[in-house]
């Protein structure tokens, strides 16, 4: 454990460097939560002159909730699994990875902690200020309650590590594949609209919300920001994290028999 520790703290150190692209992340990302919250606010004021009793009983969301919705999903874009180490890529690609299997350690966890900190650092690193100025000046509302903002916490840290498991399934995956190049590109897409992210899962039609409120990607940012807010109360907190554990277990089961089947037929060619 202590290994995996300790190349855990290397990555983070290591992913602290990139300061600058967290700057430019951090302007686009509130560019986009800016946009996301006039269409929305568009979209409210459009349903007519009912009362605002009329209107809560009318949408499961209040406009004050989407736009918290909204600059939680840009403060927490980070944790997605939307884009995996570039270096593990490549030693997939070219073979090398062979040189990893010599490491004395668990290859699947020695990704893991790769993943957890390409998750952490680049969210740390823009959800602190993006919080900071959504909170002063565009609308961001605090916690409900102090235990909401407790079962927030928590939540998100579950949430990376559902996250981290996907990363590293999308990694295992490229010992299956020609160039990864598919996989790479359908995760992102479908874990963004699945999550919540584009658009909170709430506001979707009554008949999707069963599969909605199943699948994993709900997980990462769904859950979190639910209980934030107070749309679940933080009484059902536990059950939230019992959800958030049961998926991550099967990541993490499925990525270990994945890799330890890669491992089985891996092949290299020359010296």
């Amino acid at each position: 454990m202590r290994a995996y520790a300790a190349i855990l703290k290397m990555r983070l150190w290591t992913l602290l460097q990139y300061r600058t692209a967290a700057i430019a992340g951090l302007g686009t990302q509130i560019f986009w939560g800016m946009i996301k919250v006039m269409v929305l606010g568009a979209f409210y004021a459009s349903t007519g002159p009912e009362t605002d009793l009329q209107k809560a009983a009318s949408s499961p969301l209040s406009l004050e909730q989407v736009i918290t919705f909204i600059w939680l999903a840009q403060a927490f874009l980070q944790l997605f699994p939307w884009n995996i180490d570039k270096e593990l890529e490549t030693l997939v690609k070219t073979g090398n990875v062979a040189y990893e299997l010599v490491r004395p350690l668990d290859l699947y966890w020695l990704w893991f902690a790769r993943a957890l900190a390409l998750r952490l650092i680049p969210t740390l690193m823009r959800s602190i200020p993006l919080c900071i100025v959504a909170g002063f000046f565009l609308g961001l509302s605090a916690p409900v309650s102090w235990t909401a903002g407790l079962a927030f916490c928590a939540a998100l840290v579950f949430a990376a590590v559902v996250a981290s498991a996907m990363t590293t399934l999308i990694v295992i995956s490229l010992f299956w594949s020609v160039s990864g190049e598919g996989i790479q590109r359908l995760v992102p897409t479908v874990s963004l609209v699945l999550s919540g992210m584009l658009i909170p899962l709430p506001l979707f039609p009554e008949w999707m919300q069963t599969f909605l409120n199943i699948q994993p990607f709900r997980a990462v940012l769904d859950i979190p920001t639910r209980l934030y807010t107070g749309v679940i109360p933080a009484t059902d907190a536990l059950a939230c994290f019992a959800f958030q554990i049961g998926w991550a277990v099967i990541f993490i089961g499925l990525g270990k028999w994945l890799i330890n089947r890669a491992v089985k037929r891996f092949v290299v060619d020359g010296g």
